[in-house]
């Protein structure tokens, strides 16, 4: 987080605020320029000159560093002949140095500016990967009002084994998906590749959310193992917890799936109430292994104007520096009568200060509100 916003910041500096901060710069060739020549002959200010390339340097790009140290060459110059020492070697070796000072602020900068341009187009790969596999969750299903939030635990990173998706079926209800795969890296992020894909090729025709929860688990399996020997499969865990949603349009009920996943809270005016499956199976992966072909079903009940949270373990098991756990429940139920948005804003800002902008797992949220009734659908043009 900390060298996010520091290259935040050094790109509001360009161009934008890079002309005022040029005032220093100048200002101190100006300053030495003066000082030195109304000076005492033994008094020498211009070695001072180097620091206005090294100042420079820090905000602005090669060109503009350029600049300033043939600038501050040029004060130089000036000051040996106004002073009458322009062909003494005195002088000459200061400005000698001062070119090369000038050159090696010109040579970082153009090194730097390369660098960052590398990370910009590595970013930008980054966020176009992340829209593609963790695609935004509809503002609006049916009844239900939805918000998802993704905070990686890498810096630069913008996707890991965390993971949401939602999809909509032809039986009046809204499906979700929320997940946590197992390790991190490129093999997480390929897994949560796989299992999102999974989702979204069967969420919205499955007849049962078990039917759909036995198709993900064969998928997951027999994606990372059709590879692998034998040993390697016993050796390599390849799962993911998740947990499976159903919310109908026209009941006030959630019907779900837990595998292995923390448990959703329901926050009902004031009062959080975790809706604890009584039945919680194997995380996905496992469950083919172990001869599970059928998945229970829990039902909840969820009402106008309650508010869904899921959650990944990222949430619930960060930590701040004395190692105390953030206070999920305790805190969730103060923003009860916002909109999903301004929940997992507050959440978001909430969560990263008790843990000083650091986290050491990717953390997943979804808010889900239901509304009284299913928005009207869009005109259609004649």
């Amino acid at each position: 987080m900390a060298l996010r916003a520091w290259l935040d910041i050094r790109r509001s500096w360009r161009p934008g605020h890079a002309p005022a901060l040029l005032v220093i710069p100048l200002g101190l060739i100006v300053a030495v320029c003066v000082v030195d020549v109304l000076s005492p002959p033994h008094i020498h200010l211009g070695p001072l000159l180097v620091a206005a390339p090294a100042i420079t340097v820090a905000f602005a790009g090669a060109r503009t560093t350029a600049a300033v140290g043939a600038l501050a060459v040029a004060a130089q110059v000036l000051i040996g002949v106004l002073r009458g020492v322009s062909g003494t070697a005195n002088i000459q070796a200061q400005i000698a140095a001062l070119v090369v000072v000038s050159a090696v602020c010109v040579a970082v900068r153009v090194v730097q500016d390369r660098r960052e341009r590398q990370l910009d187009q590595v970013r930008s790969v980054a966020e176009a990967a992340q829209r593609v596999l963790l695609r935004p969750l509809p503002a609006q299903s049916g009844p239900l009002r939805i918000a998802g939030l993704y905070i990686p635990a890498e810096e630069e990173a913008e996707l890991g084994g965390d993971l949401y998706a939602a999809a909509r079926t032809a039986h009046h209800s809204t499906r979700l998906l929320i997940g946590d795969v197992r390790g991190s890296g490129l093999g997480a992020i390929s897994n949560t590749a796989l299992l999102l894909g999974a989702f979204r090729a069967a969420a919205h025709r499955q007849a049962t959310l078990p039917r759909l929860a036995v198709h993900l688990d064969a998928a997951f399996r027999w994606d990372t193992s059709q590879w692998q020997s034998q040993a390697e499969q016993d050796t390599i865990e390849d799962f993911a917890t998740a947990i499976l949603l159903d919310i109908p349009d026209d009941d006030p009920v959630v019907h779900l799936i837990s595998c292995g996943h923390p448990p959703p809270l329901i926050l009902r005016g004031n009062r959080l109430m975790p809706l604890v499956a009584e039945a919680s199976h194997l995380p996905i992966g496992f469950g083919g292994a172990f001869g599970i072909n059928d998945y229970d079903v829990q039902t909840f009940p969820f009402e106008v104007g309650d508010l869904l949270l899921l959650y990944t373990d990222g949430v619930i098991e960060a930590r701040d520096n004395e190692g105390h756990f953030y206070p999920f429940t305790e805190r969730a139920p103060q923003w009860t009568t916002d909109d999903p948005d301004e929940l997992l804003r507050n959440l978001q800002n909430d969560l990263l200060a008790h843990v000083h902008a650091h986290l050491d797992d990717d953390a997943a949220v979804v808010a889900i509100r239901r509304t009284a009734s299913t928005p009207p659908p869009p005109d259609k043009a004649l």
